[in-house]
């Protein structure tokens, strides 16, 4: 009689300790799932804006290695990120709009220049790492624009200004 008690309080046991493994692993499935969100193809009539770093909101930073308190330019410090989301029209940050034929958005610097490319994306909530190799003012700020491709009459780019800090210093 024991030993049946035995082997039904050891089987009571392991299926709770099934059920509650199963139950962190569920629960640290739909944790992750809610922290990333999967691509999006980017398309036409959409509304979106840039992020650098996670942010807006709050201070949008790009920090620069400057080595040398005479330097004017340095390269941005590795694993920094820039991406696009789509947004509601009435986010409260500058907020692009695709335009009636627009499929891509590319991120750069402004003013426009060939060196100052940060990302193309083809998909919305695809983070992509600002290359370590352009060249950016060591402290200051700027202006990155995401401007939708191919153009179109109903196409606006979202601006997001940025502050250059250099952490080289």
């Amino acid at each position: 009689m024991r030993a049946r008690l035995s082997l039904r309080l050891a089987a009571a046991l392991t299926s709770g300790l099934i059920a509650v493994a199963l139950g962190v692993t569920l629960a640290a499935t739909a944790s992750a799932a809610a922290r990333q969100q999967d691509p999006v193809p980017i398309g036409p009539n959409e509304y979106f804006s840039g992020y650098i770093n996670n942010h807006p909101p709050g201070k949008v930073v790009i920090k620069v290695v400057c080595p040398g308190p005479a330097q004017k330019t340095g390269h941005p410090a590795g694993n920094q990120h820039v991406e696009v989301k789509t947004v509601s029209p009435t986010s409260t940050f500058d907020v692009g709009y695709t335009g009636s034929a627009g499929n891509t958005i590319t991120a750069a610097l402004a003013p426009a220049a060939s060196t100052n490319g940060l990302a193309s994306f083809k998909d919305f909530f695809l983070p992509k790492l600002i290359s370590t190799k352009i060249v950016v003012p060591c402290s200051g700020t700027g202006t990155v624009v995401f401007a939708p491709s191919p153009g179109s009459s109903t196409a606006k780019s979202a601006t997001l200004p940025v502050t250059f800090e250099n952490i080289a210093t």
